[in-house]
């Protein structure tokens, strides 16, 4: 008779370098939250980006329509042709040059073509700069391909805008690529032109994320790392302008020699998309504008109501963020490191926010608090801020 031998923890041993890959804290703050409300509480959600109105309805009818026909199969690993070339035509629209739908790659979410592209490019020991504060996940992809990322720090009294000579200083021998987000998570931010180009002059790989292009205000205008750099790697999908988070749908454009590259990964780790959903993907690129422009529509009075929320009750916002659906709030007013702040903000005012030391170093003392939730939510959340942070205030 076999034997089957009890679980003991000692015999769960895990490689060494995991313990290298950092919490992503504002989804630990939301599990937190859902566990409260499990047990009764009424929690108010900032701290997770995602948006509340719905997805282009032409997405869903075209989601609904592929499943009725049985479009759940495998696709081409790279992404449906139909799709790859309305990519390519809606990137270069935006653009204004000419996208070969043979350098787009689609993918199960964004994050997923972030880790075939650090997959691709990075060796161990290979470093990997990246302006901060950032989106933290980036870290952890440079992380498990063994290589080492170095933070830049960017000032917040310059609306966060990246130093291309910090940029410079950072770069040394193993350096692969300089990665950034514009409109950046958490910070908004959206790099002016000059930076792009700059940074596009420095000599290693480019990787620009651009998934919050089209949730701009104010004017501000995203300038594509593709129309500076034909070599630039660009990470962009359908969760933040579109709404459509949970389609897990994204997609890079990438080199025409790294094509090949990534399409052997995407073979072996993630063999293709949803075909249902890439179908969903088309109808959004082809008849979702009136989506992102009512997106818009709503977020910027949310973002003014909230930035001057903030403002009085005792948080630092030198610059009013010209993009995405983030303010990331200088807090140390209140005398808590961020991560011990946001916690506290949680049990005590029901409302959840994501600590800038989630972001790296550079994002300590501050919070990030989203705005993609309605207005009467961002009213409720400062209310029940007020009280608690009066309480806690260091003038």
């Amino acid at each position: 008779m076999t034997r089957v031998t009890g679980y003991s923890p000692e015999r769960v041993q895990l490689p060494p370098h995991n313990g290298r890959m950092k919490p992503f804290l504002a989804m630990e703050i939301m599990e937190r939250a859902m566990a409260m409300e499990r047990d009764g509480a009424d929690v108010v959600h900032l701290e997770v980006g995602e948006p509340d109105f719905a997805p282009p309805p032409a997405a869903i009818e075209a989601a609904r329509d592929a499943l009725a026909r049985n479009a759940t199969r495998y696709t081409d690993s790279r992404g449906l042709p139909a799709l790859r070339a309305a990519v390519a035509e809606e990137k270069g629209r935006r653009i204004g040059r000419e996208i070969d739908p043979e350098r787009v790659i689609v993918t199960s979410g964004t994050s997923p073509a972030m880790l075939l592209a650090f997959g691709a490019l990075l060796s161990p020991g290979d470093e990997v700069v990246v302006p901060a504060p950032h989106y933290p996940c980036y870290p952890n992809f440079v992380r498990f391909c063994g290589a080492e990322p170095v933070p830049v720090a960017c000032d917040p009294e310059q609306g966060w805008a990246i130093d291309p000579d910090a940029v410079r200083a950072a770069i040394g021998p193993r350096t692969r690529a300089i990665v950034y987000g514009s409109p950046a998570n958490p910070t908004g931010a959206v790099q002016p032109r000059e930076v792009v180009e700059a940074l596009a002059q420095l000599g290693p790989t480019l990787l620009s994320d651009e998934i919050y292009d089209g949730l701009l205000y104010d004017g501000a205008q995203v300038t594509s790392a593709l129309s500076v750099d034909d070599e630039a790697w660009v990470f962009d999908g359908f969760s933040k302008r579109y709404a459509m988070t949970g389609f897990r749908l994204g997609h890079a454009i990438v080199p025409a020699a790294a094509m090949r590259t990534l399409q052997t990964l995407q073979q072996s780790f993630f063999i293709s998309a949803s075909e249902f959903v890439q179908v969903a993907g088309i109808a959004a690129l082809r008849e979702g504008d009136a989506t992102v422009s009512a997106a818009r529509g709503l977020l910027l009075p949310r973002r003014d109501r909230l930035v001057g929320g903030l403002r009085r009750l005792g948080f630092r916002i030198p610059v009013s963020p010209p993009g995405a659906f983030y303010v990331f709030a200088d807090a140390r007013a209140f005398g808590m490191d961020s991560l011990a702040l946001a916690n506290h903000l949680l049990e005590h005012a029901h409302v959840g926010v994501t600590p800038g030391v989630d972001f790296g170093s550079a994002g300590e003392g501050f919070l990030r608090i989203g705005y993609a939730a309605p207005m009467a939510a961002i009213d409720e959340a400062l209310e029940r801020l007020a009280p608690v942070l009066a309480a806690l205030r260091r003038d």
